[in-house]
């Protein structure tokens, strides 16, 4: 029980880890106050331009991926040991959705965080890395139909459970691909809401700098 609560506590305080914010600080701005006032990388990337924009996508990718493959499996060599496969992916599932809720309610910014998308993509590479090849390539498409960050993240999102499906997971892993889809969607709440309206920001390449928000900054 012990490697479980440190699994998940460490996985959290990983995932807390706000990069974007971090990244703007180091900048002179406050990302909150910009744009959408998301900490995640596409929020990052229209304000402080690619290169910052790949480093905060990477890095919150990689809280993911550390906190399944290499704290988890740390803890489960110092606690646990064996070959128990079900325990083990419990340890892993554990892992991975404790660095998302970090990652989405930081403890260091009043638990508002980002949207989760890169640190789930992160803990998907560990996890379930086939069912990440499909919904990847179902992001491709729709951004590259729509310019649509936040679109191609909720239909990737609403694609996760049916490719863990169509890749022959386990129950339990479609079960936590379930969650983690439907955490991702609840993230994107608000910008469902400017996707109707349509008042919602599109990646446009051409732009030298950012357009003017239309809405109310949120977190």
């Amino acid at each position: 029980m012990i490697g479980y609560i440190l699994t998940a506590l460490g996985s959290y305080l990983l995932g807390s880890i706000p990069t974007g914010f971090l990244v703007a600080k180091a900048r002179g701005i406050d990302i909150r106050t910009v744009g959408s006032g998301n900490i995640g990388a596409t929020n990052v990337f229209r304000y402080l331009g690619v290169p910052a924009g790949v480093l905060v996508l990477l890095v919150d990718a990689l809280k993911g991926w550390i906190a399944v493959v290499v704290l988890g499996r740390l803890i489960w060599n110092a606690f646990h040991g064996g070959a128990d496969p079900q325990a083990r992916e419990w340890l892993a599932i554990i892992a991975g959705l404790s660095a998302i809720l970090g990652h989405n309610f930081t403890c260091w910014l009043h638990f508002k965080g980002g949207k989760g998308i890169a640190t789930s993509a992160g803990v998907l590479i560990a996890l379930v890395p086939w069912s990440l090849l499909v919904i990847f390539v179902v992001w491709i498409i729709v951004f590259a139909l729509t310019r649509y960050v936040s679109l191609a993240s909720i239909c990737a999102s609403v694609t996760l459970p049916f490719a863990a499906w169509l890749t022959k997971e386990s129950f339990t892993m479609i079960s936590i691909t379930t969650a983690m889809s439907a955490l991702a969607i609840y993230k994107h709440r608000l910008n469902i809401q400017r996707l109707l309206k349509g008042t919602e920001s599109r990646i446009n390449w051409r732009k030298s700098s950012p357009a003017p928000e239309t809405t109310k900054p949120t977190s």
